[in-house]
Parts: structure tokens; C-alpha cells; sequence
């Protein structure tokens, strides 16, 4: 699941063609452009969890006279395509975002539609979340997000068989990360799978590092404006240990020709020509529907490692606090919009979720982890989200859309080797603040 976030740009002619490429059927008929006034259209990023959604959509079209029409944008694709329809003809009643970030541009050009009021008549659409992952689509102190799909923090995947064949054990520390990529690296393995070409799982090496080196402060503080963040002690510790990850050729040498959502990372992993993924929570569902057999008898999953003497707890996580719903103010059907959102913490919507290895933030999940894809998985990362003393979102969630491509642009290009820690540090304090 790609989770980053770009500028909400202006539709010009370049954009039009974009529209033109949808394979959707009339979507989003907010304003009748669909020409049927008894349609909502529900926008979702396209990949494996589409046949939860598909489920909910047809159990809300069973008793509900106005009918949901699920219209999926693949992955790579999502976030573009959103910024090109969300302001026009097109634009649909709900939509699939990530929270925090993603979304403020369209509250800030009075696109989305409070929920206070929804929230006001179905109390349940806010309590029946955990708070913390509700919060994360609060906005100027106003909801504009209902949570669904499942919380998402990042884990490190590997290959059980690849790591017993070259004697490796999965790394608790830094230190064994890097005496095992030296090890697999001699063996002939790629140590750590990247799909580098989708710049975004590049970026989670350099959350956690910096998580781990200097703790959430440093984060918290750089994403409110405050850029001798970037220039400290810390931060400068943190790019010296990647470029050693790096320079040790953790990650082979053509990373960024490799992409996670075509499926090109997860394959190296499964395949054995890796054996190590850093990858949101995510990575279950879609090496179960490509490689189902991989997930049974070798996949192994834990966290980030600890660094020595870092100031970070090694039970910090970072990721996703989960994915929401968000609602145009334009729809002509909120009453409709209202009972469908409910389904997001239905029994049904947490069972048929869990059962493709997501896991739902409501408060009716545990009493069914047992009946998940895999329940020691789904109660690991429960226990993980739990007791987390931090749960840091992803850096282009946590800033504005407009920094996307400058933070992708400033981690692609260190980690290539093309600029050092000061050009990095200048990229990072030139971002705008949240």
C-alpha cells in the first residue's frame, strides 16, 4: 500500500489527460456528473484489500436505496489521480487518504466536510475508534476522517529460509544488522530488498534511524519548523550510520529500478533473492495474495532494531496510524454517506479485514484476532501498537503534501551517494513546516 502524499496542484490542461486514463465509470457523481442521483461513489487506493471493500460496498447496497459505487485508482497512481479529480466534475462523495498531512490542503480549500455533525448522531463514528489513531484525521481541532482498512506500522520482514541457510539470525541491534548484511552479501543475497523507484519505502530507513538515534523529539520538533533539528548532533549521527548500511551494500545496487508496488520488492523477498524487507504492516496481505505458500512456511516478521546508546526506545514504531474515509462537502447524500462509514466499525468490517491480515484500530478488535488471516501476527502487532511509547507517522504524511517531493527527492539523493549529510540538511530545513 504506497501511503505518500503530494501537493494538491490545480487541474491544467496537463491534468485533464490524467482524468481521460481513469478507468472509472463516471466517477464521483457529487454534482449529478455521474447522471445518477442515487450513487455514492467511494474513491479507494487500488490493491489486495479491494475485495474487503467490495464486501462492505455490497452489504451496504442490500438495504440502502442510495447505492455506493466503489471506483479503485491503482497505487502508484492514487494520490495524482486524487488531486486531479477531488476539485472537478468527478470528485467523489468519499475517499480513501491517509490522514494528518494528506488531507489538509483539501480542508484548507473548503473541500471536505466536517464530521461533527455526523458524529453528533452516531457518537459510535468517533468512540468506537481508538483515539489516538481517530485523532490522527483531526484537523484544525475539526474530524474530516473515519478510520478504515487497519493500523500500519512499519516491521522488518525477512526470509527465515534464506537467513538459516547463510546462518543468520534476524538482528535485534544495529550491530547485528550490520554483521548480517555482511554475511548474506558474501552468501550472493541481496541483504535487504528496496523498491527504491517508489522513493517512499526509502524514506522508512530514515525514520527509524533517526527514531533510534534521537528519539520522536527531534522528529516532532523539525515537522513544526524547527530546522537546527535537522543541522544537530543527532541528526548528522543518523546519516553516518545509513551511509555505513549503504556503503555496505545492504541494498544491492539497482534499488531504484525496483518498485514495491508492482509487486518487484515483495517478489525479491519471497523468492529467496532477498532476505530482508523493511516494510509497512501492509506486506502480509500482499505477499499472501502473490505468494501464499512463502507466507506459510517462511516468512518472518519483527521489529527495527535498536541502536546502542541511542536515545530512541526500541519500542518506538513508525508508519501509519492507520487509513481513513474523508467526505466532499459537495455530496448530496451525507445521510447515506453516515450509514455507510458505519460499516467501518461493524463486526463484519474487522472480521473481513483481519482476514487479510489487517488490523483494524476499533475498539471490537480483540475479541476477534483469533479469527484473522494469521492471529499471531495480527496479536503482535496489536501488542507492538499497544504498548508503543511512540507511534511516529510517516515523515510525508507528518508534513504538509507540498514537502513530498522535496523529502523524497533530498532521501533518494543521499542515499544514492549524490549529495552528503549538508546537502541533506539544507533540503530538510528549506521544507515547509506543518
Amino acid at each position: 500500500m504506497n501511503r505518500h502524499s503530494q501537493l494538491l496542484r490545480t487541474v491544467a490542461a496537463g491534468g485533464a489527460s490524467l482524468v481521460l486514463t481513469l478507468s472509472l465509470a463516471g466517477c464521483g457523481g457529487s454534482d449529478g456528473a455521474s447522471g445518477d442521483a442515487d450513487t455514492i461513489h467511494v474513491l479507494v487506493y487500488g490493491d489486495a484489500t479491494n475485495k474487503v471493500e467490495k464486501q462492505l460496498v455490497d452489504t451496504f447496497n442490500k438495504t440502502s436505496k442510495v447505492k455506493a459505487v466503489l471506483d479503485t485508482v491503482p497505487g502508484a497512481d492514487y494520490q495524482s489521480k486524487l488531486q486531479t479529480l477531488i476539485s472537478g466534475k468527478q470528485a467523489p462523495d468519499v475517499f480513501f487518504n491517509w490522514g494528518g498531512g494528506s488531507i489538509k490542503p483539501y480542508v484548507d480549500a473548503g473541500l471536505l466536510m466536517p464530521l461533527d455533525d455526523l458524529i453528533a448522531k452516531d457518537p459510535g463514528l468517533k468512540s468506537n475508534f481508538l483515539p489516538s489513531v481517530f485523532d490522527t484525521a483531526v484537523v484544525d481541532g475539526k474530524p474530516y476522517g473515519v478510520p478504515m482498512r487497519g493500523t500500519q506500522p512499519v516491521l522488518l520482514f525477512s526470509n527465515q529460509k534464506v537467513l538459516k541457510e547463510a546462518g543468520v539470525t534476524t538482528p535485534r541491534t544495529w550491530t547485528e544488522l550490520l554483521a548480517a548484511v555482511k554475511t548474506l552479501k558474501a552468501e550472493g543475497v541481496t541483504p535487504i530488498a528496496l523498491g527504491g523507484g517508489d522513493k517512499w519505502p526509502t524514506q522508512m530507513w530514515f525514520q527509524y534511524v533517526y527514531d533510534r538515534v534521537a528519539g520522536p523529539e527531534l522528529f516532532a520538533s523539525a515537522v513544526k519548523g524547527d530546522k537546527d533539528a535537522w543541522a544537530s548532533a543527532d541528526s548528522r549521527k543518523a546519516l553516518g550510520m545509513l551511509k555505513e548500511l549503504i556503503d555496505a551494500g545492504a541494498f544491492g545496487t539497482n534499488y531504484d529500478s525496483v518498485k514495491f508496488t508492482d509487486g518487484g520488492s515483495p517478489t525479491l523477498l519471497a523468492t529467496g533473492k532477498a532476505a530482508f524487507e523493511l516494510m509497512g504492516s501492509w506486506e502480509y496481505s500482499t505477499l499472501q495474495d502473490a505468494h501464499p505458500d512463502f507466507v506459510k512456511s517462511d516468512l518472518g516478521y519483527g521489529t527495527f532494531p535498536a541502536v546502542e546508546g541511542g536515545k530512541g526506545s526500541p519500542d518506538n514504531i513508525a508508519g501509519n496510524t492507520n487509513n481513513f474515509y474523508s467526505v466532499l462537502k459537495s455530496t448530496e447524500h451525507p445521510e447515506a454517506v453516515a450509514e455507510f462509514l458505519k460499516l467501518m466499525y461493524s463486526d463484519e468490517f474487522v472480521k473481513a479485514q483481519l482476514s487479510v491480515g489487517n488490523l483494524p484500530t476499533t475498539t471490537n478488535t480483540p475479541k476477534f484476532l483469533d479469527g484473522s488471516a494469521n492471529p499471531d501476527y495480527a496479536r503482535y502487532q496489536y501488542d507492538l501498537v499497544e504498548k508503543a511509547p511512540s507511534f511516529q507517522l510517516s515523515w510525508d504524511q507528518a508534513f504538509p503534501p507540498a514537502a513530498t517531493t522535496s523529502i523524497h527527492q533530498a532521501i533518494q539523493q543521499f542515499f544514492n551517494g549524490r549529495t552528503g549529510a549538508d546537502e541533506f540538511i539544507s533540503a530538510m530545513q528549506n521544507l515547509p513546516a506543518a
